[in-house]
């Protein structure tokens, strides 16, 4: 089998700091210079779990707890009527900041938390968007006060 027809998988989080959203700028293709969640490929023998913690981690120097999945989702290849080069599946999380500042490392040119509406709007993928979507009706589930909008008084 061919690289090309083989199937990688990919994590990826929805960070959280307060109403805020960890977006990260790719240094690397695909996607290079395009704004994104942070997050990378499973490495061979790696929990998911870890592997997420690891990748936020490297991309960001941030620390964080997951609070839950998001969903799956796919990247198809172009000749299956996709966008992309290869078959890639993610498995996306939601996740709180812990601890540290975001400093681009890794495969990151930029990192910074932004109001989720920006996020909506700088995202390129519509996946990425439906995550962040998810993302934040999971932490309203979970945090009835939970607000993304900024609130005026207290």
């Amino acid at each position: 089998m061919a690289e090309s027809e083989t199937i990688k998988v990919g994590v990826g989080a929805v960070v959280f700091r307060g109403a805020d959203v960890l977006l990260i700028k790719r240094g690397k293709p695909p996607f290079k210079g395009q704004w994104s969640i942070p997050g990378g490929g499973l490495d061979y023998g790696e929990a998911v779990r870890d592997g997420l913690v690891r990748e936020i981690r490297e991309e960001t120097g941030l620390e964080v707890k997951i609070l839950g999945l998001i969903d799956v989702f796919e990247a198809l290849p172009r000749a299956e009527g996709g966008d992309f080069a290869q078959h890639v599946v993610m498995i996306d999380y939601v996740c709180a900041w812990q601890a540290g500042e975001p400093v681009a490392g890794d495969d990151a040119m930029a990192a910074e938390f932004v109001p989720v509406e920006t996020a909506l709007e700088r995202l390129s993928w519509d996946k990425t968007r439906e995550a962040v979507r998810r993302a934040v009706q999971i932490r309203q589930r979970q945090s009835p006060k939970f607000r993304t909008e900024p609130q005026n008084g207290p």
